[in-house]
């Protein structure tokens, strides 16, 4: 395992944590929103068995530097990700999963930047687009009530908001306690003023997705209180080449909720690529 970074075409640094085998076919992993890299816990240890899994720190997040402005920029998220594989040496073969709001910026990516170093791409429990009136942009119950809170730099009332969203990161269970807890944390590590910037920019990528040359995987839970499934069933709608993977009664961190179908289901899309 190696941490590295890159610096991106705005002369923001990215870190990003490399692990597994050197010669297996890259995994790309993008967080969400208020998260890092190592949000993902013990499915990107199951992972590494058999991919070389990066794991990236976004912009603002993590260990990453947080500049002032440019979080409405896409072209900012998607230099990122090319300045992330081009450190990696990978023009070919890469598998892209984002979870949440990391599903905005691997679109991002395929838009500027197309699917030359791409075989796959994976949306789990996430989102292409973002903005007020933008198709496949709905935001669900639980972020709804966490904002304005989330935003605040008191932190009291940061604390509170990010209350609402309950369990919907890791699923019902008392074993996911200390799950739960390590992103509660990362959230509150995130600057206020980077979990607020996220929001503010609109992007549509539809036509990306209806020109994609790629297959895609979609994977979502039915009962997501934070990215509503009607997100995930339109970019399911959208790709020429999807398919499907809606979780009966799961929310919002699929990786955490069930890691053993999580890391299956990765692997069987990576084998039929």
């Amino acid at each position: 395992m190696a941490i590295r970074d890159v610096v991106s075409a705005d002369g923001t640094n990215i870190v990003y944590r490399v692990s597994g085998r050197a010669d297996a076919r890259p995994l790309v992993l993008l967080h969400g929103w208020s998260a890092d890299l190592r949000c993902w816990g013990r499915a990107a240890d199951e992972l590494a068995a058999r991919f070389l899994v990066i794991a990236v720190d976004l912009r603002g997040h993590g260990y990453s530097d947080a500049p002032a402005t440019g979080y409405d920029d896409p072209k900012n998220w998607a230099a990122d990700v090319a300045a992330v594989l081009a450190g990696e040496g990978i023009e070919s073969g890469a598998l892209l999963l984002g979870w949440s709001y990391g599903g905005i910026v691997l679109s991002d990516y395929l838009t500027v930047y197309g699917t030359g170093a791409v075989a796959g791409v994976i949306y789990s429990g996430s989102m292409a687009n973002l903005g007020r009136g933008v198709p496949g942009a709905e935001t669900g119950p639980a972020m709804q009530a966490a904002i304005p809170g989330v935003f605040e730099e008191s932190a009291g009332r940061a604390v509170r908001a990010f209350g609402a969203f309950g369990n919907a990161n890791t699923g019902p269970g008392a074993d996911k306690g200390p799950d739960a807890q390590r992103l509660f944390g990362i959230s509150l590590a995130t600057p206020p003023a980077v979990r607020k910037a996220l929001f503010y920019r609109t992007v549509d990528n539809t036509e990306t997705l209806r020109t994609l040359d790629v297959p895609v995987l979609v994977q979502h839970g039915t009962a997501d209180p934070v990215v509503p499934i009607d997100n995930g069933r339109y970019i399911f709608e959208a790709v020429p080449d999807a398919r499907a993977s809606f979780w009966e009664g799961a929310q919002h961190g699929l990786f955490i909720e069930d890691h053993a179908r999580f890391v299956a289901e990765v692997s069987e899309f990576a084998d039929s690529l």
